[in-house]
């Protein structure tokens, strides 16, 4: 009788319907706007368009004014920044985002990404490996721990958002020729080292008292690929997006060491190149640092860490679809507590493991899949090198939004220091269990030595 008489009340009770577009997660903006930047990449070069994009490289003072910040290289980084900007914008607008604050924000983060690139690109900082991700991090470090972060540029800070697009385009060079290539050391490392680390990882947190969302973040961090796997994981279980900060923090301060120590290691002990390279590249985060630590040692350490480097990053999708079920098995049995009560869970369901998988992972695996199966290997090699500096524009405003996010206090205060604790130690263990098993699989004690 009420809903009779006052018929606004039902009206009022009923939340506005989206939009289509409203109704489109992050991730799948991930997916959206990475696919539309391969396919106008992979169409304008079929097309014969020649895509030009600004240069960052400089060995003195007067290659930095006449190459970097000339006019012309000044202009394509404007150009490539304002389709950025349009391309975030569409995302941002539809899910309602203030589009002023976030274009305003975007922009001044777009400006330290470049800061970044131009410092990393320096002939003598890139000899040591220290690429642009350090100094995107240690920047948005700076600016976030000694200053206050205006709401202008917060709205500006969206790591997860950016790095999940860079995923989407990093699935280009995931490629099935590739992991046939790699033969069977690098497969077999990969699975030795990421199973077992992650498995020691999340062992050492939980006997150090760190929460399991906590420590699943930290255990694929440290097991797979660095930052990557930790979005993935944390995308997974929908984890606490100040956990996934602290995580991606710690990784980039950890690594900043060990691309320089690990390549001195290798040669004060005289470890062989080959085995030196695969060590490289399943304990280090990424392919550039792999290849930017095995170029200090040689060519065939080189292409031995970017085989393992690259086995490892396979382990993206998979991590995904086996956390998502185990993190849904894991909150879905026996009981949970609600006001007080003990209720029985929701039972485990496909549709609980969709709702937890990431989705930005179907565009990387879908990428991986395009590109390995209906793109020709000429169109591949001329489209990559675009691809990937586009990849790193993502990857740089993702470290500049971690860096400003993350608080240095929060690594000693964030549960005392436990979770440091816990990845300091399983990186330790990944380093020397890596290198046991870089020894065993390409020292030529069960395979023979790969010829590069």
């Amino acid at each position: 009788m009420s809903k009779i008489l006052n018929p606004q009340a039902e009206v009022a009770s009923t939340p506005p319907k989206k939009s289509f577009l409203q109704s489109i997660n992050e991730d799948w903006w991930a997916v959206i706007l990475g696919g539309l930047i391969i396919t106008a990449v992979v169409a304008l070069i079929e097309g014969g368009n020649a895509i030009v994009l600004p240069n960052y490289k400089w060995s003195n003072t007067s290659d930095l004014f006449t190459k970097v910040l000339s006019i012309n290289n000044l202009l394509l980084i404007l150009e490539v920044g304002l389709i950025f900007l349009a391309l975030t914008s569409i995302s941002i607008l539809s899910s309602g985002g203030n589009i002023k604050k976030f274009a305003i924000g975007f922009s001044f983060i777009y400006l330290l990404a470049i800061t970044s690139f131009v410092i990393a690109g320096n002939k003598s900082i890139s000899y040591f490996g220290l690429e642009f991700v350090v100094f995107a991090l240690i920047i948005g470090l700076l600016i976030g721990n000694f200053s206050s972060i205006p709401n202008w540029l917060k709205e500006g800070v969206r790591s997860e958002f950016y790095i999940k697009t860079g995923l989407v385009l990093l699935g280009t060079t995931i490629l099935s020729s590739d992991l046939i290539a790699a033969g069977l050391p690098g497969i077999v490392q990969a699975i030795i080292v990421v199973s077992a680390v992650w498995f020691f990882s999340l062992w050492l947190g939980r006997k150090l008292k760190v929460d399991d969302e906590f420590g699943v973040i930290l255990a694929s961090a440290v097991s797979i690929c660095g930052v990557s796997a930790a979005i993935v994981a944390a995308g997974a279980i929908n984890g606490d997006k100040k956990k996934l900060s602290y995580v991606t923090t710690l990784v980039l301060l950890v690594a900043i060491p060990m691309i320089v120590i690990q390549p001195w290691l290798i040669k004060v002990f005289h470890i062989p190149e080959i085995v030196g390279g695969a060590w490289l590249g399943g304990t280090l985060d990424t392919t550039a640092s792999v290849t930017a630590a095995g170029a200090l040692i040689g060519p065939a350490a080189v292409k031995a860490g970017v085989i393992a480097k690259f086995s490892q990053n396979v382990f993206i999708g998979v991590a995904a679809f086996f956390i998502a079920i185990w993190w849904a098995l894991k909150r879905t049995n026996g009981t949970t507590t609600k006001g007080g009560l003990k209720i029985n869970a929701e039972a485990p369901s496909l549709a609980i493991v969709w709702e937890r998988f990431p989705k930005f992972v179907i565009g990387f695996i879908a990428s991986s899949l395009v590109f390995s199966l209906l793109i020709l290997p000429s169109t591949i090699k001329n489209v990559a090198p675009l691809l990937n500096s586009l990849r790193t524009v993502w990857f740089a405003l993702a470290f500049i939004s971690i860096g400003l996010e993350a608080k240095f206090v929060d690594l000693i205060k964030v549960q005392g220091g436990r979770p440091a604790y816990t990845f300091i130690g399983a990186q330790i263990f990944n380093i020397l269990w890596t290198l046991l098993w870089s020894y065993i699989l390409f020292g030529g004690y069960i395979f023979p030595i790969p010829k590069f």
